[in-house]
């Protein structure tokens, strides 16, 4: 037996909102695939908050309780916490993602006080989103939401804050989380062949934690060519990151399996991400709340 098969878990943390299925579905999985490739072990642990409808009213109340989700979790001694609703923290702009991720720091602080235990590392799914999009150079990107426009709208100007352009976004305008859960992953596929991705250098294919896209990922970037990540592909990356762990995870997308960033661009050279002509597609983010 090998020292890594003797060591203990990595304890993973997850905040879902109360009526969240698929985060803790897909990360859980991810992790599994690192396992099999790096010999990294991974626990899953999750607190929940109430959230039914995906409102601005309902998403700002969960956001301000998400400190209690915190505190439970490190009473289980987790070394990484994920705070799992990009929306919620995105909502405000860059901003509110800055601001939750030091509330909810101060309050993983608060929790591990006097434990021999350090506080977890905080991801949240927002952050990680927009890291993702950095670590591969992407500076135009399309989005496909689960949400009404406005709330996409919202989403698009928090990412542009951060000095990446939204192009184009497609919402799906649906508004009960668990109705967002059961969305077939098999339309995603459709839709993204829709777009015209001319201008992008990512699709973010579910900017959404609680959108089901992961048996998909590979397919659709395959097909078109261009780095496709999704809110819970960002959220593992940045949470191995974290780790010190370099991701190793097949069928998740470039994200997850280069180590490197130009390895993506190097392994799809020549498709239509390595060649795009014609004109970049000019979609104004006015064009989103349209």
């Amino acid at each position: 037996m090998t020292l890594r098969e003797t060591a203990p878990a990595w304890r993973i943390g997850m905040i879902v909102p109360s009526s969240s299925t698929t985060m803790e579905t897909e990360v859980p999985e991810l992790l599994r695939r690192q396992s099999q490739k790096s010999g990294d072990r991974f626990t899953c642990h999750a607190a929940r908050l109430r959230l039914k409808q995906v409102t601005p009213e309902a998403l700002a109340a969960m956001n301000e309780s998400a400190g209690s989700g915190v505190a439970a979790l490190c009473d289980a001694e987790v070394d990484a916490l994920i705070y799992a609703c990009l929306v919620a923290t995105m909502f405000g702009g860059k901003s509110s993602v800055l601001a939750t991720e030091e509330r909810l720091t101060d309050a993983a602080n608060r929790a591990s006080a006097g434990s021999p235990k350090a506080p977890p590392a905080i991801v949240s799914s927002a952050g990680a989103l927009v890291a993702a999009l950095q670590w591969l150079g992407a500076r135009r990107v399309s989005l496909v939401t689960p949400y009404r426009k406005e709330l996409t709208a919202k989403v698009a100007s928090a990412i542009a804050e951060y000095g990446i352009e939204v192009v184009q976004a497609h919402s799906r305008g649906v508004v009960d989380n668990v109705a967002v859960g059961r969305l077939c992953t098999q339309e995603l596929i459709g839709i993204a062949g829709k777009l015209d991705l001319s201008g992008s250098d990512a699709l973010v294919l579910s900017t959404c934690v609680q959108m089901p896209s992961l048996d998909i990922l590979d397919e659709v970037e395959q097909a078109l060519g261009l780095p496709v990540v999704s809110a819970a592909t960002a959220s593992t990356h940045l949470l191995l990151q974290r780790l010190g762990i370099e991701p190793r995870i097949e069928r998740a997308g470039w994200l997850l399996r280069s180590p490197r960033p130009l390895a993506a661009r190097a392994a799809l050279h020549g498709s239509a991400y390595g060649r795009r002509e014609g004109p970049d597609c000019d979609c104004s983010q006015a064009s989103l709340a349209a």
